[in-house]
């Protein structure tokens, strides 16, 4: 007598690959979900930015209101830069698929950005290690001083040596390139009228009205001859004629290649560019071993390695747009140097205390919150 045949034997009228595999049917619901999130993502880009600028503001409110609020507030704060670099993934991807946007130049640091995550497996990697970590590291710190100060201290550091790494390496791959800030391209928003129907197009050429609030997303579109297919060019606003020429004029930065959109840099400027990138480490470690948070020790020896990469970096100078934008940007975050160390017990804190006891209530309950966590927190005033 033969037995029942398996109900999980192979059956050759149904492949076991098709979707009525329960398995395969759960393992394939999320890159649909995925997808479909992509899709929406990208036809509504500029409320996404919207939302996620809305939810950063809402973290600077929320330091000081409940018990292990700046934990709470960190974690949103977190969540939402490391789902911005998905996002961010996928606009680029979306804007490649868009003619329209393709053809734009984009900016030195997107061009240069762009170019290496391309080129090099190894610098999109490390780049986005980079950014995951500065994204998360207060979090790291929050978290580890719930087990003592010598574990913070610890995990500081530890952060501070991956960072210095990633950035060490990032240098070697460009071949002693300085770095940019964020090593990682920007978002580029997708305007919304890309996906406006052609139609406003022909109505104008034909001579018809138009909107007026589409009138210069028309002019910004190329329409392509039913017929023929030929496209005809985008046509200036004939109120903006001025910006529509200066638009398209190309700079030596536009028709240089991405590759050198920074230059290699010399002696000088590499000794330059590891003295700043090695300043954060050597600090953390100087502060670290400090008794007393009030010392100038730590303070002067940090500060004094960012002067050092400063000098030494303009006696090897061979500057080029993208290098100026970079360097004012290293510039503008010297700053937080006035809100760290000896330099904040002497000086800052005072000045700011004076200034919340002169403003409203409100302002002046944010005020006394922040101020716990510059006191406590090394990476809450963290260039």
């Amino acid at each position: 007598m033969s037995q029942p045949a398996d109900h999980f034997s192979t059956n050759p009228s149904r492949p076991a690959n098709e979707s009525h595999n329960p398995i395969h049917s759960m393992l394939s619901i999320p890159p649909k979900w995925l997808h479909m999130y992509g899709d929406f993502i990208t036809k509504n880009s500029h409320q996404v930015s919207q939302i996620e600028s809305a939810l950063r503001s809402l973290t600077y409110i929320i330091p000081g209101r409940f018990r292990d609020a700046e934990i709470a507030s960190e974690t949103l704060h977190s969540g939402i830069q490391l789902l911005s670099l998905y996002h961010d993934a996928v606009l680029r991807g979306a804007i490649t698929r868009i003619p329209a946007l393709a053809s734009k130049i984009p900016g030195p640091h997107t061009r240069y950005t762009r170019f290496w995550t391309a080129k090099s497996r190894i610098y999109r990697r490390i780049a986005l290690l980079l950014q995951i970590v500065q994204y998360t590291e207060l979090l790291w710190e929050m978290a580890a001083k719930r087990k003592g100060e010598k574990v913070r201290w610890r995990i500081i550091i530890i952060l501070e040596v991956i960072k210095a790494v990633c950035r060490l390496l990032l240098m070697r791959v460009t071949n002693s390139r300085p770095l940019v800030t964020p090593a990682l391209p920007e978002r580029d928003p997708i305007p919304p009228d890309v996906d406006q129907n052609d139609g406003d197009t022909l109505k104008e050429l034909m001579g018809e009205e138009v909107p007026v609030e589409t009138a210069k997303a028309t002019h910004e579109k190329e329409w392509t001859m039913p017929r023929t297919g030929s496209s005809l060019p985008s046509l200036p606003n004939p109120g903006d004629i001025s910006s529509y020429l200066m638009g398209r004029v190309l700079t030596a930065d536009d028709i240089k290649p991405a590759s050198k959109l920074l230059n290699t840099l010399s002696r000088p400027g590499q000794t330059a560019e590891i003295l700043h990138i090695l300043s954060p480490l050597l600090y953390a470690i100087a502060l670290s071993r400090s008794k007393d948070k009030k010392s100038w020790a730590p303070w002067i020896i940090g500060l004094s390695l960012e002067y050092a990469a400063r000098q030494l970096r303009d006696r090897g100078l061979r500057s080029t747009a993208l290098e100026n934008e970079e360097w004012g940007k290293r510039y503008w975050a010297a700053g937080w140097w006035t809100m760290r160390g000896a330099f904040y017990e002497h000086v800052t804190k005072g000045m700011i205390a004076g200034v919340r006891r002169r403003m409203p209530g409100l302002v002046s309950g944010i005020m006394e919150d922040y101020e716990y966590l510059w006191e406590n927190y090394y990476f809450s005033t963290s260039a």
